[in-house]
Parts: C-alpha cells; structure tokens; sequence
C-alpha cells in the first residue's frame, strides 16, 4: 500500500529551513505501517500546488495521504482550502479529535484548522506544522485512521 506525506512550508520547500516534522511523520507511519510504500514531498503554500499533489497521489492509489502544516490562522496557511477542494467528502471527527486530544497538552491546538476525508479510495489529514504537534496529533489519531483505511476498503468491521 502506498502512503504518502506531504510537508506545506514555503521556508522548507525553498531549501531556507529543514523539514524535520515530515519525515517523523513518515517514521511513524513506518512504524506503524511496516509493509507501507512511503513518499515523500515539500510543497509551498500554493493552494493550487498541494491540491495537485494530493490529487496526483490519489490517483496513483495512494490509501493515506497526511499534509504536515499550513493548517494555522497565518495569512499563508491554506492547507485546509487546498485539501477541501480535492476532497468527495469529509471526515470531521478527525479533525476535532486532534484538536481535542491535543488541547490537554497544548490549549493552541484549538486553533488549528486540519481537515480530513476521502479523494475515492484516498483517506486525506492534514496535521499541524511542528514537529511535536504533527507526530502528537498522528499518534492521537492512529486508531481512527486504521478503521477509516479499513472501512475505505470495504472491510465492514464495527468497532
């Protein structure tokens, strides 16, 4: 199966900061994923260029793709727009799961504005920016987005 994170910062993807949240998503996923095929990218806050990306691995079979920032209320941070306007439907208990599961150790997570669905077969999450808010909130959510990837594929399981 092939999983895919995506990092959102315009410093990072001019080479200007290293992208250090991103690849511990992407261990994390290896952790919990160990057969997973994993790909990796940076784009900047370009709308039109994440959601391009996110429907290109969609359409290559990606089952999970997770964007890594631009979920805040910063003027640049538009991840959520560029993910809705890919997405057949959403799934916002992910989203509110993060925030609430977060604010027990950081009352700003309230503030980030993550989304989630599905793109066909794709389950799509947008995790915050840093490196402890990305890997906090993908632990945090990891039982949802097994059942989500589960129920996607048509394994009727109800927990």
């Amino acid at each position: 199966m092939l999983f895919a994170v995506l990092t959102v910062s315009d410093r990072c993807s001019r080479g200007e900061a290293q992208d250090t949240a991103g690849p511990a998503v992407a261990a994390r996923l290896r952790e919990a994923w160990p057969e997973a095929e994993i790909a990796t990218a940076l784009a900047a806050d370009e709308p039109e260029e994440i959601s391009t990306r996110l429907a290109d691995w969609a359409a290559q079979g990606a089952g999970l793709i997770l964007t890594v920032g631009g979920t805040g209320l910063g003027p640049r941070d538009r991840t959520p727009e560029a993910t809705r306007s890919v997405l057949d439907r959403e799934a916002p208990g992910i989203g509110e799961a993060m925030r609430a599961l977060g604010a027990g150790k950081n009352p700003m997570s309230w503030l980030s504005r993550g989304v989630a669905g599905t793109l066909g077969g794709t389950l799509i999450v947008n995790l915050p920016g840093s490196l402890r808010g990305a890997t906090e909130s993908l632990t945090a959510i990891l039982p949802l987005v097994r059942h989500g990837l589960e129920t996607i594929a048509g394994e009727e399981r109800h927990v």
